[in-house]
């Protein structure tokens, strides 16, 4: 923390943090944009926005026809008037709740907001992926989650209140299992499989939170927890995820990671792994991407890997070949294009998913 604060308040960290953020969300996009799908469907928290007193469902699917939000005011891009107008996917989203409630899982859906036209699980996906304002035209259909469970109307899905302590008579009934809700993102990942259209799945959110972490006085979040849940992530450890309680969520602050369990659940079901790996030509602790290919490859790792630099010269790009790369692409030359050209590459390659 010291380090990030630095001697200018943390200006420098912070504008590192957001390049690698837009980076990243700029090549999420570039393979959102090479996938070309019918519709995105995005898991996300409801956070006090339609989940309200009047009704909490566990978990429900927006089918409506279409969705009308704001850019928040305050926003990075300087906009204060701007506006989308996304279509939605009202057949699959029917398809999807019928499908869900005929193999056991009680789902609600609504065609129309509650109370608040998209909850910002959802907006901010579609802001962020739109970071570079080229538009977003792809359906979506959100499905929200009731991540914050016992805080979701005694915390208002928000800060906690420090002028008082909540106790347990004020708190509402827990948020659905990580075991049920691992379930539904496996259920739903087969019934969209089956189904006529090409489909994204997506989850929106972040895990620990400091203003849910009672144990760490609401100071700062629980990174350890979070660390151990991308780690099992990462090597397709399902039954780390699945296994995972609702009270280890709650001491955590980690209740927004229950949008991530369903995604977890579609992956087992769908026997998903990583098949290209997208490496930074730098990426600590090792200097460059040469060593991090050879030490991928010790690891097990035998499918495609693609090089993102800002240096992907000939030469350099015949060096990265040279000990197992598919493909190099510079940093300023990353868009749709040029990644399904690289896709392509590694799917021709021959290689087998790692």
């Amino acid at each position: 923390m010291r380090a990030e604060w630095g001697n200018d308040e943390g200006a420098s960290s912070a504008a590192r943090h957001r390049a690698d953020l837009v980076g990243w969300m700029e090549r999420t996009r570039a393979a959102l944009d090479a996938f070309d799908p019918d519709f995105v469907l995005i898991w996300g928290d409801d956070q006090y926005e339609n989940f309200k007193e009047d009704i909490v469902p566990p978990y429900c699917v927006s089918a409506y026809d279409r969705f009308k939000f704001a850019v928040p005011p305050g926003n990075v891009w300087g906009e204060t008037d701007k506006t989308y107008d996304l279509p939605g996917h009202r057949q699959a989203a029917k398809h999807l709740a019928s499908a869900l409630i005929e193999e056991g899982f009680d789902a609600a859906y609504a065609y129309k907001p509650l109370h608040h036209p998209l909850g910002h699980a959802f907006s901010n996906a579609i802001l962020y992926l739109d970071y570079a304002r080229r538009g977003f035209g792809y359906p979506i259909v959100p499905m929200a989650i009731n991540c914050y469970g016992r805080r979701v109307l005694a915390q208002r899905g928000g800060l906690p209140v420090f002028d008082r302590e909540i106790g347990e008579a004020d708190l509402d009934p827990p948020a659905p299992t990580p075991r049920r809700l691992f379930d539904l993102g496996a259920a739903t990942a087969r019934i969209l499989a089956a189904s006529p259209w090409r489909v994204a799945l997506l989850a929106s959110s972040g895990w620990s939170h400091a203003f849910l972490t009672a144990k760490n006085h609401y100071l700062y979040p629980d990174t350890p927890a979070d660390k151990r849940m991308f780690e099992a992530l990462r090597g397709a450890d399902w039954q780390t995820w699945r296994n995972c309680s609702g009270a280890a969520v709650e001491d955590s602050g980690q209740q927004e990671i229950l949008n991530w369990m369903c995604l977890a659940g579609a992956l087992s079901a769908l026997e998903r792994k990583p098949q290209v790996v997208l490496l930074d030509d730098v990426l600590p602790p090792n200097e460059n991407a040469v060593q991090t290919i050879a030490f991928l490859r010790k690891a097990g790792y035998e499918g495609p890997i693609v090089i993102v630099s800002d240096r992907a010269s000939r030469l350099r790009s015949a060096q990265l070949r040279a000990v197992g790369a598919v493909d190099a692409i510079h940093k300023d030359n990353l868009d749709t294009v040029r990644l399904g050209e690289a896709l392509a590459r590694a799917r021709a390659s021959g290689l087998p998913a790692g």
